[in-house]
């Protein structure tokens, strides 16, 4: 078969009606990604294709610089100050030995979709579609906000810390109308969980500033987190993210948290068992206001980031030194956190994650326990980071719809820093329109298409589009 062909992954007839019938054309809502909201605002124009592919500075496409690492490309002209022509014929020497891992597809989906390039890309060929690639990005259609609408996305939810005064989402939303697409921010609490981290008494006097208030003890916390909801639900924000690495269910008093707290912004050290404490009470505390505010609650759990001590002082976090973690109670710490919402009533609408593929059971048999009051409350999350990929796609499908109603599932999200990564989408499609088919074929599912087509555009998009509520 040629590469990326019509019906590339789509194995017999019926996954092919399913996709290019129902699903191919299908809007997309984005409900989790890493865009920086300041360039949807500022919509300029990438100098080339490095800088929009692969970085600007050490900010870009960590997936891609793990896999130039592992190719013998220095550092140079990965994150460093390489010129950029040679960061992308490094790109091109890594792709050519890329094959079987999603990048060489989606980096080649990429350049069809975009830029309709048809050319296998590799040393030979870079060159011209580095010539052509830069022309395009100086046109109009390939603004960043271009290239959202014209990919048919709908809806944005950026990565948004509480303190944040979402200043260009307020900018963005003026022009919302013309652009054809909503950019929402989704609260991510990472710093105001890491009570551990030195930065804690810094950032904690900054996230009161914001709120006004004088942040001393747990209830101070309260105030300035119901303050920040409602503020983040004024700019429509319907969504938070909480990663937890790693995670131990450990209840302490109101007076022990505020003790924990106080040595935490003078700057003691505390225990495990402390910061245990004070991170079950925050995960109470934001359950509660997810629920009161109609949110949906994102847990991407059990990863191991910055593995690299020497390169993470260097240039930092999110840039390609993580693995996947190995807690093996995880699970059973999060199920004594919703045993107890439900036991007070204050279970929000939740989708997990986890990049341990040994969770994916647990928390889909663990979600049954808890479903109840709107369509599948808890939901098991697309696959995920380095389980982003066509196998482990079907896998995800596979446990939600053996333990569940994958009917009702919410779909594909980004979870990117890339404007051009939305033919993700196009590949999940394709995947989820196969595992059907396959279904079909194996006399499991009727072999009816009109079922089945509903089933697959409820999936791609409105799912998304009733259960988070974007659009009321």
């Amino acid at each position: 078969m040629e590469l990326l062909a019509e019906d590339f992954l789509l194995e017999n007839e019926m996954a092919k009606t399913l996709f290019h019938n129902y699903v191919k054309d299908m809007p997309i809502i984005d409900f989790h990604c890493h865009l920086n909201p300041n360039e949807i605002y500022e919509n300029k124009n990438y100098e080339n294709i490095t800088k929009i592919w692969l970085n600007e500075g050490t900010y870009g496409d960590h997936y891609k610089w793990r896999l130039m690492r592992a190719n013998g490309i220095p550092e140079k002209l990965i994150t460093g100050d390489g010129d950029d022509f040679d960061k992308f014929m490094a790109w091109a020497e890594t792709i050519e030995k890329s094959l079987g891992n999603p990048l060489y597809e989606w980096t080649h989906l990429e350049l069809r979709r975009f830029f309709h390039i048809n050319e296998t890309f590799n040393s030979k060929t870079a060159p011209k579609i580095w010539e052509k690639a830069n022309a395009l990005l100086q046109t109009e259609d390939f603004k960043p906000r271009n290239l959202i609408k014209n990919s048919n996305v709908k809806a944005i939810c950026t990565t948004d810390d509480p303190a944040d005064d979402l200043h260009f989402h307020k900018l963005i939303a003026e022009d919302e109308g013309k652009n054809g697409f909503k950019t929402l921010p989704a609260l991510r609490p990472d710093k105001l969980i890491h009570i551990e981290l030195p930065t804690y008494a810094e950032y904690m006097t900054k996230l009161g500033s914001v709120a006004g208030v004088e942040i001393k003890n747990f209830s101070d916390i309260e105030k300035v987190m119901h303050q920040r909801f409602e503020f983040f639900t004024l700019m429509g924000g319907v969504l938070s993210d909480h990663s937890l690495e790693t995670f131990h269910f450990e209840e302490a008093s109101q007076a022990e948290v505020d003790v924990i707290i106080s040595k935490a912004l003078n700057s003691e050290e505390l225990n495990k068992n402390e910061v245990n404490r004070y991170v079950t009470a925050l995960l109470v505390l934001l359950m509660k206001l997810n629920n009161e505010f109609d949110w949906t609650m994102q847990f991407h759990i059990n990863s191991t980031r910055n593995l690299n001590k020497p390169k993470f002082e260097k240039i930092g976090a999110d840039t390609g030194y993580d693995m996947i973690g190995t807690q093996p109670d995880i699970v059973d710490s999060i199920q004594k956190l919703y045993s107890k919402a439900c036991t007070e009533g204050f279970i929000p609408k939740t989708i997990f994650y986890s990049l341990n593929q040994n969770d994916w059971l647990q928390l889909a048999t663990l979600m049954q326990s808890f479903q109840g009051g709107t369509v599948q409350r808890l939901q098991l999350g697309a696959g995920w980071w380095f389980n982003d990929t066509a196998e482990y796609m079907n896998k995800q499908l596979t446990v939600f719809a053996q333990q569940s109603l994958l009917p009702n599932f919410v779909g594909m999200l980004t979870d990117s820093r890339s404007f051009l990564s939305y033919p993700r989408h196009e590949y999940f499609r394709r995947v989820l329109c196969n595992f059907f088919g396959r279904l079909v074929e194996q006399g499991r599912v009727p072999n009816d298409e009109a079922i089945l087509g509903k089933v697959v555009q409820d999936i791609a998009y409105n799912n998304a589009h009733d259960y988070f509520g974007f659009f009321k």
